[in-house]
């Protein structure tokens, strides 16, 4: 039996301000980290020894995750991968969803915030929320930071990172993945087998943890929020 524990970063600052945030690096408002902290606790009461750590490349995660760590009094390294950022929102980045809202009409957002294969318009350039333009990306190559993304997009890199990274281990390993909304809801999809559907009814809260426990074969014998008071459906389980 192996676990897989996966966490969405807590509240983060434009979670706060109800902006989309994508690729832009902010970090967590003073609930974020409450919440971090508090999803460290429900991890060390299940008394489980996580073998490795990962996180997107992105402040809020890498700082929910510390947090996390600090509470399993684990000094070990973690690995941080782009491949498991948020979705990039194109030319929403930045804007405040209820004025969006206001302006394009509710279905058109969720459309755009849910759908599986829509993009948004792309983000120029010259924005200064473009991942071109963030000192935390300027390793990754060029042409793999995206202009802007869909659900499918996202999907199709964080899937790949774990069946190349991450999936050999949990045959025999515990890990822990603290990501974003879409990167676990990407994850959800695989692990769940849902449909494109489906996928856009599952919310994932912030700062959760989600403890799925496998058999043989990465079957999922157990999946739950460790946090029932704020748990969300899996739809599935």
């Amino acid at each position: 039996m192996s676990n897989l524990i996966l966490v969405r970063h807590g509240q983060s600052v434009w979670n706060l301000e109800n902006r989309f945030t994508g690729w832009v690096d902010v970090d967590l408002s003073e609930n974020g980290k409450d919440e971090a902290k508090k999803a460290g606790i429900l991890i060390k009461d299940q008394n489980l020894k996580i073998d490795f750590f990962y996180s997107s490349l992105q402040l809020r995660a890498n700082n929910t995750l510390k947090i996390i760590k600090t509470s399993l009094n684990d000094k070990s390294n973690f690995t941080a991968a782009w491949q498991l950022n948020e979705r990039h929102y194109g030319a929403l980045t930045g804007l405040n969803k209820i004025e969006t809202t206001k302006k394009l009409g509710k279905d058109k957002v969720f459309e755009f915030r849910r759908s599986w294969d829509l993009r948004p318009a792309p983000l120029s350039k010259d924005s200064p929320y473009h991942p071109k333009n963030i000192k935390i990306y300027e390793k990754i190559p060029k042409k793999q930071i995206p202009d802007t993304e869909s659900l499918k997009d996202t999907y199709e890199r964080v899937l790949k990172y774990f069946n190349e990274e991450i999936k050999e281990k949990l045959l025999s390993k515990n890990v822990l993945i603290s990501a974003h909304g879409n990167s676990i809801r990407a994850l959800c999809k695989f692990l769940f087998k849902l449909d494109n559907k489906r996928i856009s009814e599952l919310e994932i809260p912030t700062g959760n943890p989600l403890l799925i426990k496998f058999g043989n074969n990465l079957k999922i014998s157990e999946c739950k929020y460790l946090d029932q008071k704020r748990a969300k459906s899996l739809l599935t389980f």
